[in-house]
């Protein structure tokens, strides 16, 4: 019954994955989930992968996509961070451990920041969570644009490069090759994680 449903799905996402129109749809929900991160970012970029594999999509449109869906998305929640740093300002006076964790997050941000960002990326919430805390903690825009360009790059390029080897691979089986690259993605961002 499961794997009905599941081939069902996964059969619906590939007639949609064929259309031009998919790579809006790329786009969109990478943007979305730069702010949301219960939006399947990664995922809509695995399938876009998938359906290039399979020769219905351009690799590298879908990985201009998701990059540039990321990117922009990243920046809203810096945007968003930056609107209410005031009001979090205000919350953390209140108490001098919040004011500390504060300015914690900031000096971490400005050490370690571009590889923060980078890796931040691949994890989900991590991203929005970090993304936001840069535009609350005032980090120089411009500096936090470069390295979220490297970043979504690099994040929309394995996903989409997974979901392209696998769909190669596995041709005749979208569905499997979903899953495979859907897997795999899910063991390195594991790894990220810990």
């Amino acid at each position: 019954m499961l794997a009905n449903i599941i081939t069902d799905l996964t059969d619906q996402l590939d007639e949609l994955s064929e259309n031009w129109w998919f790579l809006l749809i790329i786009f969109s929900v990478a943007l979305l989930d730069s702010v949301l991160p219960i939006v399947p970012g990664e995922t809509t970029v695995i399938i876009g992968g998938v359906a290039a594999g399979q020769g219905n999509q351009s690799l590298a449109l879908v990985i201009f996509a998701g990059a540039s869906g990321a990117f922009i998305g990243d920046n809203l929640a810096y945007t968003i961070g930056h609107r209410f740093k005031d009001a979090v300002d205000l919350w953390a006076r209140r108490k001098p451990s919040r004011r500390a964790r504060l300015d914690g997050a900031a000096h971490q941000i400005r050490k370690r920041g571009g590889i923060l960002l980078i890796t931040a990326r691949f994890i989900p919430g991590g991203r929005t969570l970090l993304t936001v805390s840069s535009g609350i903690t005032e980090q120089d825009r411009r500096w936090f644009a470069g390295w979220i360009a490297v970043a979504a790059t690099i994040w929309a390029s394995y996903a989409a490069l997974l979901g392209f080897f696998f769909g190669q691979a596995f041709e005749d089986n979208h569905t499997l090759a979903f899953w495979l690259a859907f897997a795999t993605a899910l063991i390195i961002t594991g790894i990220f994680e810990l």
